[in-house]
């Protein structure tokens, strides 16, 4: 009987040996085990600061910059050409000092009108695409103007060129700020002023070869004079410009914000390939953190499973959650039905949505402030800028009677030159308006009537490239408060300058201290708010700043029929009030964008 239950005995196994039970649970637990390690490897996700650092600096980001010379340069060109053609135009066009004044404001006017909707398609349709219409519809408008036989259709033009370019100039500031890291950014915000100066230098030098020959030209049954031909050639930048731009990547930090992660990725490591010269697969971040903004959706990242999942998105567009069942297959589709369900409908609230922090707190106070204190700066520097080649063209023609008429005129001060340009408008205007008459509508422009306004733009160009070495050092607040208190001191200074030199060099320090402050304000605005409202930020900036040059063009020549010191005054007055203004802005240098 004992045999027998020994027998019944399960046999002892051989050492190394498993049972299937035993192999299945080994199995288990060395997919568990791998399973464990994989989750423990993943990489870290890193933030867009982290992810532009380890993209580098190199050769991307200085052909960025090229490309952006030619956007400044349009940008410059379509604000400040009339400015130049005034004198020799004012014959052809029978041109009053009003006229003069409508003019250079016009083109305020169109951006004004346009702001709110670049700023909010750039913010839902992104940056690279917008400065490629922008610059497109802005080349049309130019060259529409230079076909112009009257003031009038020239006026419509200036309008619709500036509609077209309020949102190339925004979007332009934001695009090159969000390609850079913040070690380089301020920099960065300097070497975009240094573009501006380059610009504004090539316009006098253009006017100098183009404006003092006399051309008559028929196309078309239409005739065309120098300052046409000068009008048409200024179009160039913005034809390189919508050239250029479809060869870089949408900005990566509007990419992260919106959700568009793996879009993200592929600009980062574009990025990192043209500057380091490696290959894209070499880019040592390997997964981006979830930055997306409360005006866009918001989702909570997947693990990765074969199993299926629940993700609660946060649709703020929708204003309610939805909870959704997604499959390897069927996940994509259904929150492409979500999304697409009402698109213009959608992009409507997405755009009020938009829109609602600013009218509230913390950003209410703050976005008021930054619209006044643009508005006072471009008030000063544009109407001063604006109006110092028909001053310096007084001043060339006044200079050359008073070496014929030495007796007679012998005084080269500042309300002078204010009294003759006055005076002379009116003359030329008469003249041109009676035909047949004695009177005779002459235009006296030579190389030389461009002389000054190239010192002035060369004196610009200098200070930048000396603000860029400071900036990091005491900052971008401490820069625009002392820019803009130099400036409102050398407008009243104006005043009692008496003579041409001393005119040239007080308006040298103007404009080159008006033009670093309105750099300087927009990149402190970009600092000052998160990206879902940066570019919107900035165009309503814009905005208010071209309130301030539309007016301060209009004012400007009205105030000069009434005398020497109130146009002066007012600009100083202005200036003066924004450097108060600069002073108590809560701006830290070296910020992280939000």
């Amino acid at each position: 009987m004992s045999q027998n239950l020994k027998d019944n005995l399960p046999k002892e196994l051989p050492i190394g040996t498993l049972t299937d039970h035993g192999k299945e649970q080994t199995k288990q637990q060395t997919t568990e085990t791998t399973d464990d390690k994989t989750e423990i490897a993943q990489p870290t996700p890193a933030d867009f600061e982290t992810a532009i650092d380890a993209a580098g600096f190199g050769m991307f980001n200085i052909l960025l910059l090229v490309a952006g010379l030619p956007a400044a340069m349009g940008t410059v060109y379509e604000t400040s050409t009339m400015s130049y053609i005034l004198p020799s135009a004012e014959c052809d066009l029978k041109l009053s000092l009003l006229d003069k004044g409508i003019l250079n404001a016009i083109t305020y006017a169109g951006m004004i009108s346009s702001a709110v909707l670049w700023g909010y398609l750039a913010d839902i349709k992104g940056r690279r695409n917008l400065l490629v219409v922008g610059y497109i519809a802005d080349s049309i408008c130019v060259l529409g103007g230079a076909f112009s036989q009257n003031v009038i259709p020239l006026m419509v033009f200036k309008y619709l060129g500036g509609f077209c370019m309020s949102g190339p100039f925004a979007v332009l500031m934001t695009y090159l700020t969000e390609l850079h890291g913040r070690r380089h950014r301020q920099r960065i915000m300097m070497m975009v002023g240094i573009m501006f100066s380059l610009a504004t230098l090539s316009l006098p030098c253009l006017a100098m070869l183009i404006l003092p020959y006399t051309w008559d030209i028929k196309i078309f049954g239409l005739s065309l004079h120098t300052w046409q031909v000068f009008v048409a050639i200024t179009a160039t930048p913005s034809i390189l410009s919508f050239i250029l731009f479809p060869f870089f990547p949408e900005s990566p930090k509007f990419l992260m914000s919106k959700g568009r992660n793996a879009e993200a990725m592929e600009a980062f490591k574009f990025i990192y390939a043209l500057n380091t010269r490696k290959s894209r697969n070499d880019y040592p971040i390997k997964l981006l953190a979830n930055e997306l903004t409360d005006s866009t959706t918001q989702a909570k990242p997947a693990e990765n499973s074969e199993k299926s999942k629940n993700i609660e998105i946060k649709l703020s567009t929708e204003n309610e959650v939805s909870t959704i069942q997604e499959d390897p297959e069927l996940g994509k589709n259904k929150n492409e039905t979500i999304s697409e369900k009402d698109p213009k409908a959608s992009s409507l609230r997405s755009g009020f949505t938009q829109l609602r922090p600013l009218f509230t707190k913390p950003y209410l106070g703050l976005s008021l402030w930054v619209y006044l204190l643009n508005f006072c700066v471009l008030l000063g520097q544009n109407t001063m800028r604006l109006w110092l080649p028909q001053l310096f063209a007084s001043i060339n023609e006044y200079e050359g009677l008073a070496a014929q008429q030495e007796d007679e005129f012998h005084e080269t001060s500042m309300c002078t030159i204010l009294e003759y340009s006055v005076n002379r408008t009116q003359r030329q205007l008469e003249a041109a308006s009676l035909a047949g008459s004695d009177m005779e509508c002459t235009v006296n422009v030579s190389a030389a009537t461009y002389s000054n306004n190239l010192i002035v733009s060369a004196a610009g160009l200098v200070s930048y490239m000396l603000a860029g070495f400071l900036v990091n050092l005491v900052g971008v607040k401490r820069i625009l408060t002392l820019c803009l208190f130099c400036a409102g001191c050398c407008s009243i200074g104006l005043y009692w300058s008496n003579s041409a030199a001393t005119t040239v060099a007080l308006a040298s320090i103007f404009v080159t201290m008006g033009s670093l402050s309105g750099t300087s304000v927009i990149s402190a605005s970009v600092n000052l708010f998160p990206t879902s409202l940066r570019t919107m930020i900035v165009s309503l900036e814009m905005m208010f700043g071209r309130l301030g040059s539309l007016l301060g063009n209009i004012f400007f020549p009205a105030l000069m029929g009434l005398g020497c010191i109130p146009p002066f005054f007012m600009i100083s007055l202005f200036m003066l009030s924004g450097c108060l203004m600069a002073a108590f802005l809560p701006l830290k240098n070296k910020a992280a964008l939000k």
